[in-house]
């Protein structure tokens, strides 16, 4: 039997292997949508909202309209970023408040005080579970911070 019918024939038995998504998605999950939706172009829905929480996309410096806010402006594009995430969670029926965990990728740790400042300032106590992590580049050369979210939805 030939490699590509091995590959084929274990593609029969493991339909993990396949990369579909299922065909219906469970009652409780929808997606979350924006209008304008920036992150359309990119095949990316704005978030998910399934069994309580609402899961984010990675939300960055990009406004309604797919315009980069801030190149070269770390605060400014921290504004915008949490300006995007507070505009996908209205749009998800919850709010910053309900914010559980965040992972926040920075292209430069040097900007860690900053984000220690912007947690102060964009959220309370009790402080949501973080994670941050340097990477070496975002999807957009000009990008220098993104963050996904994963919250309470309101009716949970």
């Amino acid at each position: 039997q030939s490699v590509s019918g091995r590959l084929q024939s274990s593609r029969d038995s493991a339909p993990f292997l396949r990369h579909e998504r299922p065909s219906v998605m469970p009652a409780d999950a929808s997606v979350i949508t924006l209008s304008p939706d920036p992150l359309d172009a990119y095949a990316i829905s704005p978030g998910w909202k399934a069994g309580g929480l609402l899961f984010l996309s990675g939300q960055a410096a990009i406004d309604e309209y797919g315009a980069i806010i801030g190149a070269g402006d770390f605060a400014a594009q921290l504004e915008q970023t949490f300006a995007n995430i507070d505009r996908v969670l209205a749009a998800g029926g919850s709010d910053r408040s309900r914010i559980i965990k965040v992972t926040i990728y920075l292209t430069d740790m040097a900007h860690f005080p900053a984000i220690v400042e912007a947690r102060q300032r964009f959220f309370t106590r009790p402080w949501p579970a973080d994670t941050i992590v340097e990477v070496r580049a975002l999807a957009l050369p000009e990008l220098m911070v993104e963050i996904d979210v994963i919250a309470l939805a309101a009716d949970a």
